[in-house]
C-alpha cells in the first residue's frame, strides 16, 4: 500500500468511531449514565452523558460500519481498507463506536475529577479521549485487526494521520453543533 492510500485508509477505517459524539449530542438528552449521581462531592459524568445519547451514539456508529461494509464486499476493497471478514467485521466497527463513547465518558470523568464543569475546554484530553477508547477497545477485542491496520507496517501512517485529522475534524464539528444549536460551546 502506498504512503497516501494508507493515510487515507485510517481515517476511513476509522468513520464508524467517528460517528458516535456528533449522533450522541444528536440523540442526547433524558436520563444520564451517571443517573445524578456523585463521587466524591463531585458529578460521575455529569447531565452531558446520557443513555440516549449513548445508544443513539454506538447505533450510529455502528449502522455506518455495517453500511461501509457491504460497500467495500461490493466494490470488493483491498483487505487494508476493511474491518475483517464475517462477523468479525461487525465486531470491530461495534467496538469502534462503544470504544468511542467510553472514551469520550473517560474523558468526562476526568474533567470531573479535575474540577472542570461540563464544557470546560481541555486541550488534547477533548480531542483524543474517544480515539483512545475506540482505539483501546478495540485493540482488546481485535488486537490483530487493530495492528495490521494501525501499528504494523504502513499502518503506523494510518495512526499518525489519524491523530492529525482528528483535531481539524473535531473543531469543525464542534462548531457546525454550536451553530446549530445542540452545543453550548464551539469547542
Amino acid at each position: 500500500m502506498d504512503i497516501i492510500s494508507a493515510a487515507l485508509s485510517g481515517i476511513f477505517l476509522f468513520l464508524p468511531a467517528l460517528v458516535p459524539n456528533s449522533a450522541a449530542v444528536l440523540f442526547g438528552g433524558g436520563a444520564p449514565v451517571d443517573l445524578g449521581r456523585t463521587w466524591r462531592g463531585k458529578r460521575i459524568l455529569g447531565d452531558g452523558k446520557t443513555w440516549t445519547g449513548l445508544f443513539g451514539g454506538v447505533a450510529a456508529g455502528t449502522s455506518l460500519g455495517i453500511l461501509l461494509i457491504m460497500i467495500s464486499m461490493i466494490f470488493e476493497f483491498p483487505e487494508q481498507w476493511t474491518w475483517g471478514g464475517g462477523m468479525d467485521a461487525l465486531g470491530v466497527v461495534f467496538a469502534l463506536a462503544l470504544g468511542s463513547l467510553l472514551g469520550d465518558m473517560t474523558g468526562a470523568l476526568i474533567k470531573r475529577r479535575l474540577g472542570m464543569e461540563r464544557g470546560h475546554k481541555a486541550p488534547v484530553l477533548d480531542q483524543y479521549d474517544f480515539v483512545a477508547g475506540g482505539l483501546g477497545i478495540t485493540a482488546l477485542l481485535f488486537p490483530a485487526w487493530i495492528a495490521s491496520r494501525y501499528v504494523s507496517g504502513d499502518g503506523i501512517v494510518a495512526l499518525v494521520t489519524l491523530l492529525v485529522f482528528v483535531p481539524v475534524l473535531h473543531r469543525t464539528v464542534n462548531i457546525i453543533g454550536y451553530k446549530m444549536g445542540k452545543k453550548k460551546e464551539p469547542w
